[in-house]
């Protein structure tokens, strides 16, 4: 994708930004493909880049001590990766994979460092954006010290859903491949606990599923669960 093209997606890294300057700093980019399944950047390489989705998804894992590899969160179109990696000169926290076809926009250090000084307010974007990420961290924490397994499952459901759920006759499509081990990883739980959650909301009509789907067929029944004490 061409970066006139790229400049029309919505991005909180481009609020309050003229049309224009958002063209120059697309210009000062490097436009990369990465075909579904394939990595964009390892856990453990020297952070040469960060990212923004242009089209398509990324999935950010992290591998524990016993090599096993969590799931982190989902990097949609418009949002950035890799950033204070990049600007801490160290290696990439987390493994990023394409979970379909996706092209991203892509800074190295010298060209992001120039374009901050040059933006102001792409800086303040920047840092907006990681306060965000510092609080989503934060309230997923919080979660894990203090709520019942099914309302963490719940909610990890619903905010997978506010990143790529899509409307159908059906219900709301999370629209990525999302196993049970996945979500189970997500919510910071077992599988057996994931998964014996998801088939009794099944039998209540709350959520279908299937080999790595799940479409949530009663979004209401969903969120209120999550929010009763």
């Amino acid at each position: 994708m061409a970066p006139v093209a790229a400049a029309t997606l919505p991005s909180p890294l481009f609020a309050d930004i003229a049309q224009h300057d958002i063209d120059a700093i697309l210009q000062c980019a490097r436009m990369m493909r990465c075909p579904a399944g394939q990595t964009l950047f390892r856990q453990g390489d020297p952070a040469r880049r960060c990212f923004m989705v242009i089209e398509g998804r990324l999935k950010l894992s992290q591998l524990h001590e016993q090599g096993k590899e969590a799931l982190i969160r989902y990097v949609g179109p418009g949002e950035t990766t890799a950033a204070l990696a990049l600007f801490k000169d160290r290696t990439y926290p987390l493994t990023a994979r394409a979970v379909a076809d996706t092209r991203t926009a892509a800074w190295d250090k010298a060209a992001l460092e120039h374009l901050l000084d040059r933006h102001p307010r792409l800086a303040r974007n920047l840092l907006r954006m990681a306060l965000d990420r510092l609080e989503e961290i934060q309230t997923r924490y919080l979660e894990l010290r203090t709520e019942q397994v099914e309302r963490r499952i719940a909610r990890a459901l619903l905010r997978i859903m506010q990143h790529a759920g899509r409307h159908t006759t059906g219900g709301v499509t999370i629209d990525l491949p999302l196993s049970r081990q996945e979500l189970a990883d997500y919510s910071g739980t077992t599988l057996y606990t994931a998964s014996r959650t998801l088939s009794g909301w099944e039998k209540k009509g709350w959520i279908r599923s299937g080999r790595e789907r799940i479409v949530i067929a009663d979004p209401h029944a969903l969120v209120l669960f999550s929010e009763t004490p």
